[in-house]
């Protein structure tokens, strides 16, 4: 079984998971606020993926959300992630508030980096079991059916969509700079799931998604399906994206010009 065929299982199987847990009477902890938030099947979502990659790549290095928060090693790992020939970065449930209330929009991201750079990405939907992917120099795949960002180059004519992350100063900014792009733009949407947001842009649902105050975990699967499907990733200053930035514009590419005048860098030590 190849890397991409182990993440696609591993998303399916801890799907399946979640699914059965849905609706179901599950412990609800806060982390860093009442923002963000945990549960019991978050951390065995996690277990099972962790166990089904290792399981068959034993020599690769997990990085996952829930076991990240406890031990509270993000930025050593990720130091060492552009020296690892293979580190998975798994969000078990990524839209987990939109889980414990019972809501649809929430997803799996799996992505695998190799010395830094994205080779593999998966997202998946439980709830609409649609399974997208892709895989680095082959193109966006969504249920075997090749994706494409859209071609719409006017702003007014393209839903966006953003997110409200936990840290506070970022979640004031993605609430100033909805001001700016909610004006511009057909419509904003916020559906709660960074990774399916990120999957919509690269199936040309949505014509972008920006957002501040992300984590590796959130987008990187999404991140190589917008790529690979024609779009373009960056930071607030409009450089290429990379496994540490927390502040990122993923659209068309016929928007970034446009939504970087608008979009301004987090400063995060004022």
């Amino acid at each position: 079984m190849n890397v991409l065929e182990i993440a696609k299982q591993a998303a399916i199987e801890a799907g399946a998971y979640i699914r059965a847990n849905f609706h179901s009477s599950i412990e609800v902890r806060e982390k860093s606020s009442s923002f963000d938030v945990v549960t019991e099947v978050d951390i065995g979502s996690e277990k099972l993926i962790k166990q089904f990659i290792l399981d068959r790549r034993p020599d690769h290095v997990f990085l996952g959300e829930e076991e990240t928060y406890v031990k509270g090693s993000l930025d050593a790992l990720m130091d060492e992630a552009c020296d690892r020939p293979y580190m998975w970065i798994v969000d078990p449930i990524d839209g987990t508030s939109n889980f414990v209330h019972g809501l649809p929009g929430f997803s799996i991201s799996i992505a695998l980096a190799c010395h830094g750079i994205l080779t593999v990405g998966v997202v998946y939907d439980p709830l609409r079991d649609i399974l997208y992917w892709a895989e680095k120099g082959k193109g966006a795949w969504c249920d075997g059916k090749p994706i494409h960002v859209s071609d719409t180059d006017n702003l007014a004519r393209s839903i966006v969509s953003t997110g409200f992350p936990s840290e506070p100063r970022a979640r004031e900014a993605v609430l100033a700079s909805m001001q700016e792009i909610g004006k511009r733009s057909r419509t904003v949407r916020s559906f709660g799931s960074a990774a399916l947001h990120l999957a919509y842009v690269a199936a040309g649902n949505l014509g972008a998604h920006w957002q501040y105050g992300l984590s590796v975990w959130d987008i990187a699967a999404g991140i190589l399906l917008v790529q690979e499907a024609g779009g373009r990733v960056s930071n607030m200053k409009g450089e290429g994206y990379t496994l540490a930035d927390k502040d990122v514009i993923a659209s068309n590419s016929k928007h970034h010009p446009e939504l970087l005048t608008w979009l301004k860098p987090l400063d995060r030590n004022g």
